[in-house]
C-alpha cells in the first residue's frame, strides 16, 4: 500500500499492487459488460414456447407466492409445467395448481424430498424439445421465454439463462435483501462480461435456466446427475446448477445468458439472517464445482479460458481481500511506536482514510444498481463489512466442503437415501412390460432433437462418447425451420451437426 502520513501532509492512501489489479480486472469486466449484447428474436423462430417449452419447477413448500410466479411464467404460453414435488405435499400444490391453471400445470411426485431426483424425474416426464427449470418463487416478464428461446436458434447452445433482480418479501427491502441485491448486480455484470468475452459463464443459475431436453434425457446424465458424490463418498443434492453448467461444457455445448430487461426475473431472497446460510450453501457448491471444473474436468481451460482464470481468481480472493485490514491494522500499531523508534505518525488518519477509501470504491462499484435504487447507498458500510464476512465465510466453507446438508429448508432428509428409494423405483419401472416400451422412457428420442446414429457404435472397442446431433431443420412454415422429425435417409444428409462431446 502506499501511505503519506507525515506531519505536514497526513493522508492515507490504501492502493497498492492488489488493489491495482483488482480494480483493473473490474473495468475490464464492466467495459466487456456495457459492449455486451443479448440474442435478439428471430424473425421466423424455431422454437415456440407453446410447442416447445416444459417448465419443470422442483419444490416441497410453495406457498401462496407460487401463484404469482406461476401466472408469470403462464403470461410465456409454455406447452406445460411439471411440479415436482414430495408424496405428502401433493394434496397442497394440486390445490395451488388447480386455482391457477390446471389444464397445462401438472403436480407429480416423488418419494423423498430431493431436488435432483425431483428434476430428474421432471425430466423423465418431458415430451417438449426444451425443457426450463425454475424455482418457485422466481417471477418472469412475459417476454423472457422467447428470447430465451431466441438463443437456441444456434443449434451449438445446450444451455440459456438470465439476467436477475431482488424482489422484496414484504412492502420494502430489508438488510438482507438488499445486500442479496447488491450480490446479484455484481453477478450480473460478471456474467455478462464473461458471455461476452469467450461465451462462457460460471453457473447457469437454477432460479430459470433452459437446456435442450435431448441432452437432459442422456441416461448418463441422468445417472451422474442424481449419483453425484464429493470425495466419492458424500453426496450432494444442491449445485445441480452448477452440475448442469459444468456437462454442457464437458460435453461441447455452448451457454449464453441473455442479460435484458426482457429476459430479467424476480427472486425473493431469504429477508433475515437465515440469507447468510444460504450464502453458505452457494459458497460451498461454489468450492466444490470450481475445484472440479479446473483441476479434475480441466475443459473449461481450453473451452472458455477467461472463466477459467475468474475462477482462479476467486480461489484467492478471500485472501487478498484479508490482506487490507491485517496491513491497515499493522500501521496503525507502528503507528503507537515513536517515530525514532521505526514507528509511524497519526494512527487514526490512517483508520478514517481507509474507511473513506472503502466507502469510495465499493459505491463505485454498486454504481449499477444505485442508479435505479439510490436509497440503498446508505447500505454501503453494511455491504462493506459483509465482504469481510464473506471472506471469513468462504475460508470456512473450504475447510467444511463435506457437509452437504440444504441448510435453509426443513424436510431435505439424507440424499443417499432418496437416491436408494429412487433407484429401487428405477428397477420396477424396468420391470414393467408397459414402460419398457413406452418411447418415453426409452433410449429412442421422441424429440426432434434425436441424436442421429453415432459412429462408435458400430465399434464396441471404441473409447471415444462421442454423439452427433443433427439439427433437424428443414424448410417449413412460411421460411422458418419446419418442426417435422427428420427420416433416418434425411438425417444421415443433414449438414448441421452439433454437440460434439469429449
Amino acid at each position: 500500500m502506499l501511505y503519506l502520513t507525515s506531519d505536514e501532509f497526513p493522508i492515507f492512501v490504501p492502493f497498492g499492487v492488489i488493489g491495482f489489479y483488482r480494480y483493473l480486472w473490474y473495468i475490464i469486466r464492466v467495459t466487456a459488460s456495457l459492449t455486451y449484447r443479448p440474442v435478439p428474436l428471430p424473425e421466423n423462430p424455431t422454437y415456440i414456447a407453446s410447442e416447445d417449452v416444459t417448465i419443470i419447477v422442483p419444490t416441497i413448500d410453495a406457498g401462496e407466492e407460487f401463484k404469482e410466479a406461476a401466472n408469470s411464467w403462464l403470461a410465456g404460453k409454455p406447452k406445460e409445467i411439471l411440479i415436482i414435488t414430495e408424496e405428502k405435499m401433493l394434496g397442497p400444490l394440486q390445490d395451488l395448481a388447480n386455482q391457477v391453471d390446471p389444464e397445462r400445470i401438472r403436480v407429480l411426485t416423488v418419494p423423498f424430498a430431493n431436488k435432483r431426483l425431483q428434476m430428474s424425474h421432471g425430466i423423465k416426464n418431458t415430451t417438449t424439445d426444451i425443457i426450463v427449470f425454475a424455482d418457485d418463487d422466481a417471477i418472469w416478464p412475459p417476454t423472457l421465454l422467447p428470447y430465451v428461446l431466441a438463443c437456441f436458434e444456434d443449434q451449438k447452445v445446450g444451455g440459456v439463462g438470465t439476467s436477475q433482480r431482488v424482489q422484496p418479501v414484504g412492502n420494502r427491502m430489508t438488510v438482507w435483501e438488499v445486500l442479496a441485491a447488491f450480490r446479484l448486480t455484481i453477478r450480473n455484470i460478471e456474467i455478462s462480461s464473461s458471455t461476452h468475452i469467450d461465451g462462457g459463464i460460471p453457473c447457469l443459475s437454477g432460479r430459470t435456466a433452459a437446456y435442450r431436453t435431448v441432452i437432459l434425457k442422456d441416461p448418463e446424465f441422468l445417472h451422474g446427475f442424481t449419483h453425484d458424490y464429493w470425495l466419492g463418498k458424500y453426496q450432494l443434492n444442491s449445485g445441480d446448477d452448477k452440475f448442469l453448467t459444468r456437462w454442457m461444457v464437458s460435453h461441447g455445448w455452448s451457454t449464453y445468458v441473455q442479460c435484458c430487461k426482457e429476459a430479467e426475473l424476480l427472486s425473493t431472497m431469504k429477508p433475515n439472517w437465515r440469507f447468510l446460510k444460504q450464502v453458505l450453501r452457494w459458497t460451498r457448491n461454489t468450492w466444490r464445482s470450481d475445484l472440479r471444473s479446473l483441476f479434475m474436468e480441466r475443459h473449461v481451460w481450453t473451452s472458455h479460458p477467461y472463466v477459467a482464470f475468474t475462477m482462479v481468481d476467486k480461489l484467492f480472493n478471500p485472501f487478498t481481500l484479508l490482506v487490507g485490514p491485517c496491513l491497515v491494522s499493522y500501521l496503525m500499531y507502528k503507528s503507537t511506536i515513536p517515530v525514532a523508534q521505526g514507528g509511524y505518525h497519526l494512527p487514526w488518519n490512517i483508520l478514517c482514510s481507509y474507511f473513506v477509501w472503502l466507502v469510495a470504491t465499493r459505491t463505485f462499484k454498486l454504481l449499477p444498481h444505485l442508479w435505479t435504487r439510490p436509497q440503498d447507498v446508505i447500505y454501503v458500510p453494511a455491504f462493506i463489512l459483509f465482504g469481510y464476512y464473506f471472506a471469513i465465510m468462504k475460508l470456512y466453507a473450504l475447510c467444511t466442503l463435506h457437509e452437504t446438508g440444504w441448510g435453509t429448508r426443513a424436510g431435505i432428509g439424507d440424499a443417499s437415501a432418496a437416491t436408494a428409494a429412487a433407484d429401487r423405483m428405477n428397477e420396477k419401472t424396468n420391470n414393467n412390460p408397459y414402460q419398457q416400451n413406452n418411447p418415453y422412457n426409452s433410449d429412442q428420442s421422441p424429440f426432434r432433437d434425436q441424436p442421429l446414429p453415432s459412429p462408435y457404435h458400430d465399434n464396441p472397442t471404441s473409447t471415444s462418447a462421442t454423439p452427433v446431433y443433427s439439427s433437424r431443420a428443414t424448410t417449413g412454415r412460411s421460411g422458418s425451420i419446419s418442426r417435422r422429425r427428420p427420416t433416418e435417409e434425411q438425417g444421415s444428409n443433414l449438414e448441421l451437426q452439433v454437440g460434439f462431446a469429449r
